[in-house]
């Protein structure tokens, strides 16, 4: 059975826009707002364009649509991307919203297998 690896450009991290490279704290104090959310609130534009949790969203829809292909023939896909990203397509997978990615805490280098049980998606294993 050969083994293929392909670059796709939809696994690339969120594009975070004006808020790129600060953290949540940083971002509450200049917005004045200390209940600021990533998963809820707009990002503005900076040196990048910057995404919408719902346009990474779509990314993550058709990654998932590449993917389920493969799957129903038996075969695996392995993802490497970013964790906000991996946690989007996780509520993708589980046909949640994206902004549900927040409930799926992701520690770095994690490895995590979404599946089936029956015909239903799941989260087989997470954070391991």
């Amino acid at each position: 059975m050969g083994v293929t690896c392909d670059t796709d450009e939809d696994l690339v991290e969120w594009d975070y826009g004006r808020w790129e490279g600060m953290t949540t704290a940083e971002i509450r104090s200049v917005v004045s707002d200390p209940l600021w959310n990533i998963w809820r609130d707009d990002i503005p534009p900076g040196e990048t364009p910057g995404e919408q949790v719902s346009e990474v969203g779509h990314r993550a829809a058709r990654v998932l649509g590449r993917c389920l292909p493969v799957l129903h023939a038996g075969r695996d896909c392995l993802l490497v991307s970013h964790g906000h990203f991996l946690r989007i397509l996780t509520a993708t997978w589980l046909g949640l919203p994206p902004a549900a990615g927040r409930l799926f805490a992701l520690d770095a280098a994690a490895v995590s297998r979404l599946g089936f049980e029956h015909e239903q998606q799941v989260i087989a294993s997470w954070n391991t």
